[in-house]
């Protein structure tokens, strides 16, 4: 039986769905290296590349990120309501040791999941990727500079924000901006996961961060379980 699929409201244009990994990346996930996983406290971002962006390609980005609504999902059956909260139980034992506090790590999880489905993104994706990139870090900083949860580059701020790079550091900014800027990658390089990948640490087409970040997702993999009676 499939699933009935969350839903997340925003006027973004982002609620495209990934329809999944392509073969490529299935293949070449199982080869990560281990050092990018082996180093818990370090930020391991490469960094963003500044490129120039067409004026409807800014606008739109800059639409997404605007919409600061608090990160409340919507559902449409009593039945995604307890698949969405069995994920949040089961993602909560996962990340227990590395936030402690549950209220922390509930707030954390929620806005993840919020962020991600409404920019369209795997939300295990999403989860590998911050373990990779900060290691569920909220101030982590790069050598590049690169910023927070998801090492988002201080540039963004200025070409599709408020300018203020200090809001990084802010728990949904950096999520959405780092969901957002993902989901422009995957489309520019039309699904290419690994490609997007590599584009979002500033190493496109080099294997190394592509397959940490497919290594890492498996942690956060999740099977939900529907009430087949």
């Amino acid at each position: 039986m499939t699933q009935e699929v969350d839903s997340v409201r925003g006027d973004s244009g982002l609620e495209r769905g990934v329809q999944g990994i392509s073969r490529r990346a299935c293949l070449i996930a199982a080869a990560a290296p281990a050092g990018w996983l082996a180093v818990p406290g370090q930020a391991h971002a490469g960094g963003q590349l500044e490129e120039p962006l067409m004026d409807s390609v800014r606008t739109a980005l800059s639409s997404a990120i605007a919409n600061q609504a608090p990160p409340e999902p919507v559902f449409f059956s009593t039945e995604s309501r307890l698949s969405y909260l069995r994920w949040l139980g089961t993602m909560s034992d996962r990340l227990r040791n590395r936030k402690p506090d549950w209220e922390v790590r509930r707030d954390f999880l929620q806005t993840v999941w919020y962020e991600s489905k409404r920019a369209g993104l795997d939300v295990s994706l999403v989860m590998g990727l911050i373990q990779v990139e900060s290691a569920f870090r909220k101030f982590a900083v790069s050598s590049v500079g690169a910023r927070g949860y998801m090492q988002v580059m201080p540039f963004w701020t200025r070409v599709i924000g408020d300018g203020d790079p200090g809001k990084l550091f802010h728990m949904q900014t950096n999520l959405r901006f780092g969901c957002v800027i993902l989901r422009h990658y995957i489309d520019r390089e039309q699904g290419d996961l690994f490609m997007a990948l590599g584009r979002y640490n500033g190493s496109r087409g080099k294997p190394p961060y592509p397959n940490a970040v497919f290594a890492a997702q498996r942690n956060w993999a999740f099977e939900a379980k529907t009430n087949l009676g």
